[in-house]
């Protein structure tokens, strides 16, 4: 197939739309406001809806709904907007609900600015609403990544039965690749493979396939045999569901952990380094939840390993899940940036030097 020269969020949208999406609900943030607007004049064409909500609050809330019909549904926003459909969230995750969300994310807390940031990594991994849930989160580190996890990610929402989380920078939604499309899916909605699904009922058809969505349990003791289910759910998907890349790891005396745009930025380091002579090497998990622990470990407790360097654009968020997987094992050091500011690959350069002189 032929490259095609797209911008990010464009580019991710229309994977959205091949990958059988039928229905976006979302309100324009920077800098994501491209995908709905890309939406508004892509669904009307492959009989989809589109529908720009009063507020993030209502998107998602839509998405609650056309997705217990068991319709493919998608939304998009930015850090602020996706803090407010947090509770929606919530709501999706223990009503077993597939769906997609991006979070285009940029720099914060509140407001902050309009630039690209990391800044959402806690929020996406360890539950930004309340109650024990999970979101299957994705960090695509390029846009011809963001596209090809987006035809998959559905198939993996319905799987699980849970929301699929993209946490994507803002860097990867504004920049322009060449990619490569894939085909449109011919997806359509059968009851039988989505009983739990709201399809339609009229009186006189069976009272057992009669579908009902819900997220409230009174009583104790069914929202705890309702949480059980949940976390064997999530069991499943840790054991199955881990993606990620190891770069020049095999002989790596420092490894640089890291994910989405940064994570390119530091494969130019490794790049740039091993030209220079220095052992040096990239991970990067591709799921941030769930984590890939035991790759991570593997990968960096080698006898040749003799530190780890975690740069990210936030204050060490995803570092917390790397310490975890070292365990102590190895010297885990960070550096980054809050702010937007993104790190050059000679700071990172410079800061590794440093961890090899005080070997």
């Amino acid at each position: 197939m032929a490259l095609t020269l797209m911008k990010g969020s464009e580019a991710i949208a229309e994977a959205a739309i091949r990958a059988g999406a039928r229905f976006f609900f979302g309100y324009p943030i920077t800098p994501q406001t491209e995908i709905p607007e890309y939406m508004s004049e892509r669904m009307p064409e492959v009989g989809g809806c589109f529908l720009q909500a009063e507020s993030e609050v209502a998107a998602i809330n839509m998405v609650y709904g056309a997705a217990g019909t068991g319709a493919r549904v998608i939304t998009s926003s930015s850090s602020p907007g996706v803090s407010l459909k947090q509770e929606g969230i919530s709501y999706c995750a223990g009503a077993q609900l597939p769906c997609v969300i991006l979070n285009v994310m940029r720099g914060g807390p509140g407001l902050g600015n309009i630039q690209a940031s990391q800044g959402d990594y806690f929020q996406g991994v360890k539950g930004g609403g309340n109650g024990d849930y999970h979101l299957l989160t994705y960090a695509p580190s390029s846009v011809q990544e963001a596209i090809d996890i987006m035809m998959f990610a559905f198939d993996k929402a319905e799987k699980y039965r849970m929301p699929v989380l993209f946490l994507a920078d803002g860097i990867i939604a504004q920049m322009m690749e060449p990619v490569e499309m894939p085909e449109m899916v011919d997806f359509k909605v059968d009851p039988e493979k989505k009983p739990w699904a709201c399809t339609g009922w009229k009186p006189g058809d069976d009272p057992a396939k009669r579908g009902v969505i819900n997220s409230i349990y009174i009583d104790t003791e069914s929202l705890s045999e309702h949480n059980a289910v949940l976390q064997a759910i999530y069991a499943e998907a840790k054991k199955n569901e881990q993606m990620w890349e190891c770069y020049k790891t095999e002989d790596a005396e420092i490894v640089v952990t890291a994910f989405g745009t940064v994570a390119r930025i530091a494969k130019t380091v490794v790049d740039e380094m091993r030209a220079e002579g220095y052992k040096v090497g990239l991970f990067r998990p591709i799921t941030v939840w769930p984590f890939p622990y035991d790759a991570l470990a593997e990968t960096c407790c080698a006898a040749h390993v003799k530190g780890i360097l975690d740069v990210e654009v936030n204050e060490g968020q995803m570092l917390e899940d790397v310490k975890l997987a070292i365990n102590g094992s190895k010297n885990v050091e960070f550096f980054g940036h809050l702010g937007s500011q993104f790190p050059t690959t000679a700071e990172i350069k410079s800061k590794i030097l440093e961890m090899k002189e005080a070997k």
